[in-house]
C-alpha cells in the first residue's frame, strides 16, 4: 500500500476553481500577475527594513516578518496553482499533500500570533510612548517572532497527529486548487466526526477568539487615546485602520472556512483566493504605501541601488576605454 498511512491513494487529483476554459485563462493570467506582484512587494519591504537603519525599529521588525510569512504563505499554493492551469496536470502525491497541508498551517498559525505581536506594538507605542523602546525591546521582539513560530509549528503538529493516519482508499478528488484539512478529511474511508470536530475546535474557534482578542485590542487602543485630553484620536484611527483591514481580509477566509468546514462549500476555494493572492499584495500596500518612513525609505533604497548601478557602468566604460 502506499501513502503516509498505508492507505491505498498514493496520489490526488486537484479540481482547481474551474472547468470553462475561458475562465482557466483569466485565472491564469490574474494569479500571474498577482503572484509576481506578491513577490516583488514583499521582499521590497522586507529589503528596504532590512537595509535601511532608520526602519531599525520593533515595528518594522515584525512588519518585514509579516512580509516574509506572507512571501512564504502565497508560494505555498500559488506557483503550483499556475502550473496546474497551464499544464493541466493537476495531481498531487500524497506526501506532497500532507507537507502542503503542514505548512500552510505552520504559516497560518505563525501570522496569527504575528498579527497579536503587531497589535500589542502598536498599543505599547501609543499608550505608553516613554515606554516603548524599553518594553518593546530587540529580546521582546525575538521573544515574540521566535513564539509565533513555535506556536505555529505545535498547532499544525497537533493536527496532523490525528489525521494523517486516516484510511483513504478513494475517491481521490481534492474540490479545490490546494490541500487543507476539510478536503483532505472528506475524502477519508471511516467515520471522521471526531476529525472534524478537531478541526473546528482547533482552527475554527483559534482563528475566531484571535480575531476577536485584535477587535478587542484595537477597541481599548482607541478608547485610551479618546480619553486623553490631547486628543489624538484621528491619527490613531489612521494607523489602526491598516491593521483592521488586514486582520479583517486574513481572519475572514479563515473563520468562514475553518467553523463549519463540514461539508465543505463551492465558495470556501474562491474565499482562499483573498488569503492567498489578495492579503499578501495589500500587506505591503497598506503599510508602506500610507507610511511616509517606508515611502522614504524606499526612494532612498532605490536612489542607492541606481547610484551603484550608474558606478558600474562608469567602471565598465573606463575598463573597456582603457583596452584600445
Amino acid at each position: 500500500m502506499d501513502g503516509l498511512n498505508g492507505s491505498v491513494v498514493s496520489e490526488f487529483v486537484l479540481l482547481g476553481l474551474s472547468g470553462s476554459w475561458e475562465t482557466k485563462h483569466f485565472l491564469l493570467a490574474f494569479s500571474t500577475v498577482f503572484y509576481l506582484t506578491i513577490i516583488l512587494g514583499n521582499i521590497l519591504v522586507v529589503f528596504t527594513v532590512t537595509f535601511d537603519p532608520h526602519l531599525h525599529s520593533p515595528m518594522y521588525f515584525l512588519l518585514a516578518n509579516l512580509s516574509f510569512i506572507d512571501l512564504c504563505f502565497s508560494t505555498l499554493a500559488v506557483p503550483k496553482m499556475i502550473h496546474d492551469l497551464y499544464s493541466g496536470h493537476r495531481t498531487i502525491s500524497f506526501q506532497g499533500c500532507v507537507i502542503q497541508i503542514f505548512v500552510l498551517h505552520v504559516l497560518g498559525g505563525s501570522e496569527m500570533v504575528l498579527l497579536v505581536a503587531m497589535a500589542l506594538d502598536r498599543y505599547v507605542a501609543i499608550c505608553k510612548p516613554l515606554h516603548y523602546l524599553t518594553i518593546m525591546s530587540p529580546r521582546m521582539c525575538s521573544l515574540l517572532l521566535s513564539g509565533a513560530w513555535l506556536i505555529g509549528i505545535i498547532h499544525s503538529v497537533i493536527q496532523l497527529a490525528f489525521v494523517v493516519h486516516l484510511p483513504f482508499c478513494g475517491p481521490n478528488e481534492i474540490d479545490s486548487f490546494y490541500c487543507d484539512l476539510p478536503w483532505f478529511i472528506k475524502l477519508a474511508c471511516s467515520d471522521t466526526y471526531s476529525m472534524e470536530f478537531m478541526v473546528t475546535a482547533n482552527s475554527g474557534f483559534i482563528s475566531l477568539g484571535t480575531f476577536f482578542l485584535l477587535i478587542i485590542s484595537y477597541i481599548l487602543i482607541l478608547f485610551s487615546v479618546w480619553k486623553r485630553p490631547s486628543g489624538g484620536l484621528s491619527k490613531a484611527l489612521s494607523t489602526l485602520s491598516a491593521h483592521i483591514s488586514v486582520v479583517v481580509l486574513f481572519f475572514g477566509p479563515c473563520i468562514f472556512v475553518y467553523m463549519w468546514p463540514f461539508p465543505t462549500v463551492p465558495v470556501d476555494k474562491f474565499l482562499a483566493i483573498v488569503d492567498f493572492l489578495i492579503t499578501p499584495i495589500l500587506n505591503p500596500a497598506i503599510y508602506t504605501m500610507r507610511n511616509k518612513d517606508m515611502k522614504r525609505a524606499m526612494r532612498r533604497l532605490t536612489s542607492q541601488l541606481l547610484g551603484m548601478k550608474e558606478e558600474n557602468l562608469q567602471i565598465t566604460y573606463r575598463c573597456s576605454c582603457s583596452t584600445f
